[in-house]
């Protein structure tokens, strides 16, 4: 298997190019008709049937491997796998001085969805050419995968329908994790997200005397204050959750004089297991509410499930993890790695088909700085590029009983 990340590094450098494009031209989630027209076009140059406007923007190839199955195998049909990268960028300003730096303003590739894209591609124009393997290769590129569950849309959209397969693999880089070192587990891996906000009414009044009105900031200020004793007191020692406020308005600068009639909090909440969901939205809607209460005002509460957590399956996490040994050796390979509160939309594909989500280290510096996604100085690093579409050519190969080579 080393002989394909060799043979993949000698076109590296226009990998990079093809990447670098990609990065310079960066479009938010379901406007990825460049980067979608790309791929699509660069697919049917190598022979694959390709779908287009899947879910909006997304493409799916397939690739038909030559190999007949072995006698007894899979009598229901030929194995399908599918694999699946990211497509769309962020709101965000780059802030890194590349040559190749966005020339989009206010848009850039801050989560490495150019990188993705460019292994996944170069996997199947790889597989193109060796289709030495007894079964079918759906590689789908898809859309919006940042916050507007662009995966959701694909799977409500009919993917697993039009293209039926038996497992399905994802992939994402990791800042800070040593260049080409794997990172997997069973179980959840990523976490459920939520959306919660909360909105106190009071009657507002002058600052000058607070005492003739219903000041919603006062439980707005115990509500904060009170919120991480939901995740200390209301979790077992041993769960993970997270309530962190993101955003708080009330009133105008340009009065400050003025108490509001009403004040308003949003954050976001992260767990794993249903039962820690559950919790956590109930009580929040408890405490905001009797806050509330308890200072003459109302509360408007909502908590909003958003992505499921993603959870890998026992099968496909060993096998994902034979390929990775096989390009990167098993020293480079922890198949405990740890959960992430972090979330992806790959969890819905997850939840149709088993399958398995690995992150791969994106690296770091000499002095052992680093980068991290979704930040304004981000940039995916180029020499992942054969490592990554290695990876995917193993899964192929160990998955459908490809060609060792």
């Amino acid at each position: 298997m080393n002989g394909i990340v060799e043979r993949l590094a000698a076109g590296q450098e226009r990998l990079a190019a093809f990447r670098q494009d990609l990065h310079r031209h960066p479009e938010m989630g379901f406007q990825e008709t460049r980067t979608a027209g790309l791929v699509a076009a660069r697919l049917r140059e190598l022979g694959l049937a390709v779908e287009e406007g899947v879910a909006g923007t997304g493409v799916v190839a397939t690739l038909h491997g030559t190999r007949p199955e072995s006698p007894g195998s899979q009598p229901e049909g030929r194995r399908a796998i599918a694999l699946r990268a990211d497509m769309d960028a962020l709101p965000i300003t780059e802030a890194t001085g590349l040559p190749y730096a966005s020339a989009v303003p206010g848009i850039m590739h801050a989560c490495g969805h150019d990188g993705h894209t460019t292994m996944l591609l170069a996997a199947a124009e790889h597989l193109a050419r060796h289709t030495d393997f007894a079964g079918t290769v759906h590689f789908i590129f898809q859309p919006a995968e940042e916050g507007l569950g662009g995966g959701r849309r694909m799977v409500e959209e009919g993917l697993f329908r039009r293209f039926p397969v038996d497992a399905v693999f994802g992939l994402h880089n990791e800042p800070g994790l040593a260049l080409g070192r794997f990172g997997l587990r069973t179980g959840p891996m990523l976490a459920n997200v939520d959306t919660w906000s909360v909105t106190f009414h009071g009657t507002g009044g002058h600052g000058a005397v607070p005492h003739r009105a219903t000041d919603p900031t006062q439980p707005l200020a115990a509500f904060i204050g009170a919120l991480q004793g939901v995740i200390g007191r209301n979790l077992p020692a041993g769960e993970t959750g997270v309530l962190s406020v993101g955003h708080i308005a009330g009133g105008d600068a340009r009065a400050p004089n003025v108490i509001p009639a009403a004040v308003h909090v949003s954050g976001t909440g992260r767990s794993f297991r249903p039962a820690v969901r559950e919790t956590m939205g109930r009580r929040l809607h408890e405490l905001a509410e009797a806050l509330a209460a308890a200072h003459g005002c109302t509360a408007d509460v909502s908590y909003r499930h958003d992505y499921p957590a993603l959870v890998n399956t026992a099968a496909e996490v060993a096998l994902a993890a034979r390929a990775a040994v096989a390009v990167a050796g098993a020293d480079m390979v922890d198949t405990d790695y740890p959960s992430i509160t972090a979330g992806e939309d790959f969890a819905y594909m997850l939840q149709e088909r088993p399958g398995a989500f690995v992150l791969v280290g994106n690296g770091v510096a000499a002095d052992g700085s680093f980068h991290h996604v979704h930040t304004p100085r981000y940039d995916f690093n180029d020499a992942l590029l054969p490592l990554g579409a290695a990876y995917w050519v193993s899964l192929v190969d160990h998955a459908l009983g490809g060609r060792r080579t």
